[in-house]
């Protein structure tokens, strides 16, 4: 593995976090729409918003960091994507501004006829843009963007076999992972009948994904030879093993009712086939472009790298605790309660146990990874700010503690009513 790789598989992974958590909350929006109408399909669109509703925003952290990693370490690249596709991101960008929308106003909806009108508009928003994203991605996969600006058709390069493919298989995977999500909240809060509901949409929707996906192969074979041969014969046939097997293993694990198990398998096999497209493109970013030479030079990628290391070790951590006080019902609306001076000091003093000892680990990982590895004067001296921010920020972090065992020291020297004297 090169340097020059490492940018890429952090975008990697965080498009495959953004299609297993965000195409949930993207899937939820498509059983909204399919709902229908009555008292059992107004209880099913409650459950999905609540549901989605604390970590939708978070999901969406994905998405600009895989943006942003690519824009950085391979800026050529980005440039030609982000012209020659800009019609499905643009279509894309308006699906997640218009679901943002919808779940402010949902809360201030006054009529039913208001809050049809919302959840519709949400519901196609979450429709619209799996499919736009799925779209872009096809097109990068069948070789339809060029490098250049806007050198490739600006509608032939997503409006093909190989990106109509992969913009569908986006929308039904994110609707089965979306109602495996459900179907384990639901029985979290004691819905035996919604989890029975999402159970019978998650594996339908499941065996049509396995039968897109199957079916998807045929498609492949005539419109992107290249990217065919390297899933059944390259680098990417193991991954696409894995996929199978683990979403064999999600579908019966949902007929059993073992929903939390299944997030896990339904999440790896998305994740396996993300990881069996880039083995199969390997090395070629893009037509004429190997990953090589679309990558910044050295100091930039080591840049890259380093910031990401240190931005995981704070994010990471915040986004395991959301989603546990999340599946563990604490976010729940009717669950929690009132508490005295507001929600953002009892956000403050929630985070601020540790927060300082988190901050030196991040200076002190940065500082070494800037001296150590790059080689630009700006780059020593920002690592050098880095290693007197480790300083300060540690000997804040443990001065308190080092104060109050000075302090108890005399009196664990001193027998009571004795005197030191």
């Amino acid at each position: 593995m090169h340097l020059y790789e490492l940018p890429l598989i952090f975008a990697l992974i965080g498009l495959a976090l953004y299609t297993v958590l965000a195409g949930a909350d993207f899937g939820a929006g498509a059983w909204q729409l399919t709902a229908g109408r009555g008292r059992d399909a107004a209880r099913i669109r409650e459950h999905a918003h609540n549901s989605m509703a604390p970590v939708w925003e978070a999901n969406h952290v994905w998405l600009i960091f895989v943006l942003t990693v690519v824009w950085t370490a391979y800026p050529a690249a980005f440039g030609s994507i982000a012209s020659t596709l800009s019609v499905p991101l643009f279509i894309a960008a308006i699906g997640i501004i218009f679901r943002g929308a919808a779940y402010a106003l949902r809360s201030g909806s006054a009529t039913r006829t208001e809050l049809r009108a919302i959840d519709a508009v949400f519901s196609l928003s979450s429709i619209l843009t799996p499919f736009a994203l799925g779209a872009a991605v096809g097109g990068i996969a069948s070789r339809r963007v060029p490098v250049g600006n806007a050198a490739g058709h600006l509608f032939s390069s997503w409006l093909n076999p190989t990106s109509a493919l992969v913009g569908v298989l986006a929308v039904v995977t994110a609707a089965y992972l979306a109602a495996v999500y459900l179907s384990a909240d639901a029985v979290r809060v004691n819905e035996p009948q919604l989890a029975r509901q999402f159970q019978i949409r998650a594996l339908s929707a499941g065996l049509l994904a396995g039968a897109i996906a199957l079916g998807g192969l045929a498609v492949l074979h005539s419109d992107a030879p290249a990217l065919y041969r390297g899933l059944v014969q390259g680098d990417g046939q193991a991954a696409l093993i894995v996929s199978s097997l683990a979403g064999v293993c999600a579908l019966a694990l949902v007929w059993r009712g073992r929903f939390e198990l299944a997030r896990y398998t339904a999440a790896l096999a998305v994740a396996a086939t993300i990881a069996g497209w880039a083995l199969a493109q390997r090395p070629t970013f893009l037509p004429g472009l190997t990953i090589a030479q679309a990558a910044a030079p050295h100091d930039t990628l080591v840049l890259v790298v380093v910031v990401v290391i240190a931005g995981a070790a704070i994010l990471l951590p915040s986004l395991a605790v959301l989603f546990r006080l999340f599946l563990h019902g604490a976010l729940d609306h009717a669950e929690v309660p009132a508490r005295p001076g507001g929600t953002g000091r009892a956000v403050l003093s929630a985070s601020a146990p540790g927060l300082l000892a988190r901050a030196a680990g991040g200076c002190l990982l940065a500082g070494v990874g800037l001296l150590t590895v790059a080689e630009a004067g700006w780059a020593h001296a920002a690592g050098v700010a880095c290693l007197f921010g480790f300083i300060v920020a540690g000997f804040i972090a443990v001065a308190p503690a080092e104060l109050a065992a000075v302090d108890a020291e005399p009196q664990r020297g001193s027998a009571p009513g004795h005197d030191p004297a």
